[in-house]
């Protein structure tokens, strides 16, 4: 039973984000979790309810994230206005974005301790590739997706798993660790069918295990040319 003031937003959000997973992993169709964040910005806006209000406008830029990388995996154009209404990564401007995920690093206790588990996963997950990509420490970038997928483990939503075990694969190929990178992709693999994920995500768990079993076996046959290949890098 919905009690209490600000309790309509925040369940019409939980709602809203289980849409949300539904549509960035398994179906593309992003209407409902647009339509039910915009339902739960409305009554927010109307009880003064701050919290369901932030909760509200975070979703929604989540949601144009995931459909604007969905764009872009099948070779579809984004729009400039499609990536100003996320304010997100794919502006690719670390230098900008950084600034407000060191805030976020800073604040991802608290959001686990709030019940957004998986926003402190994404938090992880995006520096994670920040140190994978930009200030290239790959060491760090094992240790900050290794926290984005134990927090995605604990979370028990199988949908979940594929990517966070794909991103710690790259990072683990480019420390030069091909044979985890392995064990971690062919988990990530079945996982992904399982799950019946969108095409696109199964073809690039695939695709980042057949790398990581490449560099594995140039490692095993004395190469010491390094894995050299890397996965798409997008935060997805």
């Amino acid at each position: 039973m919905t009690t209490g003031p600000g309790r309509a937003a925040l369940d019409l959000c939980a709602a809203a984000d289980e849409a949300l997973i539904e549509a960035a992993f398994c179906t593309g169709e992003f209407g409902g979790a647009e339509r039910l964040f915009g339902e739960a910005a409305t009554i927010a806006e109307r009880d003064g309810d701050q919290e369901g209000a932030a909760r509200a406008a975070g979703g929604l830029g989540m949601t144009h994230h995931y459909r604007n990388i969905a764009k872009l995996v099948t070779g579809d154009a984004v729009a400039d206005a499609d990536v100003a209404a996320e304010e997100e990564v794919l502006r690719r401007d670390w230098r900008a974005a950084m600034p407000y995920f060191w805030q976020a690093f800073g604040l991802a206790e608290a959001m686990e301790e709030s019940g957004d588990r998986y926003g402190r996963s994404e938090v992880h997950r995006h520096v994670g590739f920040y140190y994978l990509v930009e200030d290239v420490r790959p060491r760090e970038a094992v240790r900050q997706l290794g926290h984005s997928l134990a927090l995605r483990e604990r979370l028990g939503d199988p949908r979940l798993l594929p990517s966070a075990l794909v991103a710690l694969g790259e990072a683990e190929l480019a420390a030069g660790h091909a044979p985890r990178a392995v064990e971690l992709l062919r988990r990530a693999v079945p996982l992904a069918h399982d799950a019946a994920l969108l095409p696109w995500r199964i073809a690039d768990a695939e695709q980042t295990l057949r790398q990581a079993e490449a560099a594995a076996r140039g490692e095993a046959a004395g190469s010491h040319d390094g894995p050299g290949v890397h996965g798409s890098t997008t935060c997805r």
